[in-house]
């Protein structure tokens, strides 16, 4: 969810598919039109000019797309958000750069229209039993969350409250988006594309059952009680519906907080361990991935703060609308390629890619050597022979610096330099996510500062009993 917003609100979401459908369709015919008129005109200028004004043409192109896609707001504007995090590989950079824009665009619904759908899926004497804070806390796309107290007992929860009709216009919405980009020339409609496409609706109808995701949000809990670093939030079952969610209310920072910032590097890293060890867990043990690297969806707690018998700095997670279930057929070779750049074993690594389809055995040998290269790189921080990190990577301690190191971007370097881009096209759709998941998490523990080690960790789940956490990862930083 984003962050809260006063004063600014709607009063109504426009949901009817006929109405969203024909905006978009004749945005769309315009949009097409002015991208014919161009490509005509500009085939005759010389290369460099022609490169030079057709970015430009794709950039205005992506913006009429954005502002359009931004006045119908509720579904459109999530699918619009999902295709700038997961779409690189499908569209042109001017495309998700625009339409990462819309990740501003988080206008809250008025009181008034949230109360009504609060009276109609709790009931009058249900909704009674608690006092709603009228100003959200939170306004996203597809809903928003306020703060309450239930009367009989002053429990503080949030109440997540989906916007009315919105569950019901993600097919409609996800075709009328796909049919914009394909009439205003800004993808090509090849079946990698379609494939991912039925990822994003698969994802956005998980985003939209609440049912599932009070669901989802318990087995988290349960699976998480046990260990002291993590925060996952009681769901309340007797003031959840279809397109109500309410859990406990958990207090915490931001991530980029100056509370955050101020704690010791020993703590902050201890931070950035857990996160990194329940990535781990999700892949190695669970199967499923909570896969929205938004910030917005963490919180620290610091120890002793509230609560004198907290000893430990914990990470509150609070979203699981976007968890991912994947197979062993995924999985397996996705491990094999961890453990084969563990082992520093590149024929391994292929092996793994050629497995998940993102390598194809017909190509030249160097390019796939350069492929697996670069997958390896990519454990620079978990690897067991360190002689290869930059200088600047290091602190005096011999630990790794998660943000000096700059890995993903050296990483995404190495691969540009290389021949892989003239073979490598797109991912499977699985792996978009889970890539994303990955530079979520990287990025997660760059942002606290933190420095440390990872191969203890990583060879805790590779070859140890990941089933038990490891109780020498578990933090023992006590309260202040």
């Amino acid at each position: 969810m984003a962050s809260k917003r006063k004063g600014i609100s709607v009063s109504r979401i426009k949901t009817g598919s006929f109405e969203r459908r024909l905006s978009l369709t004749k945005a769309g015919l315009f949009a097409g039109t002015r991208m014919a008129s161009h490509m005509a005109t500009n085939w005759f200028r010389g290369e460099e000019q022609r490169e030079a004004r057709h970015s430009a043409m794709l950039s205005s192109q992506a913006q009429f797309l954005v502002d359009e896609l931004g006045q119908l707001k509720g579904s459109v504007v999530k699918i619009g958000q999902v295709m700038a995090l997961y779409g690189e590989h499908f569209l042109p950079e001017e495309v998700t750069e625009a339409l990462h824009t819309l990740e501003d665009q988080t206008t809250a619904l008025e009181w008034s229209s949230i109360e009504r759908v609060l009276k109609a899926e709790l009931g009058k004497d249900r909704l009674a039993e608690l006092d709603v804070d009228p100003e959200p806390i939170g306004a996203a796309s597809l809903g928003q969350v306020h703060r309450a107290r239930r009367k009989s007992d002053g429990l503080e929860l949030v109440l997540k409250v989906q916007y009315p009709g919105v569950d019901e216009a993600v097919d409609s919405d996800l075709n009328s988006v796909a049919h914009l980009l394909k009439i205003a020339r800004l993808v090509s409609f090849g079946p990698e594309f379609r494939d991912w496409l039925e990822e994003v609706r698969d994802m956005m109808h998980r985003e939209v059952d609440y049912r599932l995701e009070a669901r989802t949000t318990e087995k988290f809990r349960l699976m998480l009680e046990q260990d002291p670093r993590f925060v996952v939030p009681r769901v309340l079952p007797e003031y959840c519906t279809a397109h109500v969610i309410a859990s406990t209310f958990e207090h915490g920072y931001s991530i980029s907080s100056p509370e955050v910032r101020q704690l010791s590097l020993e703590r902050r890293s201890e931070i950035g361990k857990a996160a990194l060890e329940l990535f781990f867990r999700e892949l190695f043990v669970w199967g499923e991935i909570q896969t929205d690297p938004n910030f917005g969806n963490y919180r620290i707690r610091i120890a002793g703060e509230e609560d004198a018998d907290t000893r430990h700095d914990q990470i509150v997670l609070l979203d699981f609308g976007a968890v991912q279930s994947y197979s062993h057929t995924f999985l397996d070779p996705v491990i094999q390629m961890i453990r084969a750049s563990y082992e520093r074993d590149l024929k391994g690594v292929v092996d793994g890619g050629i497995k998940l389809r993102f390598m194809n055995e017909d190509w030249p040998q160097d390019v796939l050597d350069k492929f697996g290269s670069v997958c390896m790189s990519v454990l620079e921080p978990l690897a067991g022979n360190r002689d290869e990190w930059p200088d600047y990577a290091v602190n005096d301690k011999g630990e790794y610096r998660w943000k000096q190191s700059d890995l993903p971007s050296r990483v995404a370097r190495q691969a540009a330099r290389s021949a892989i881009s003239r073979y490598f096209k797109v991912p499977p759709k699985e792996f978009v996510f889970l890539n994303r998941k990955l530079i979520g998490v990287y990025t997660f523990i760059a942002v606290l500062n933190a420095e440390f080690n990872g191969e203890s960790l990583l060879r805790t789940y590779l070859y140890g009993d990941p089933g038990t956490p490891d109780a020498s990862s578990i933090s023992q930083i006590t309260k202040p």
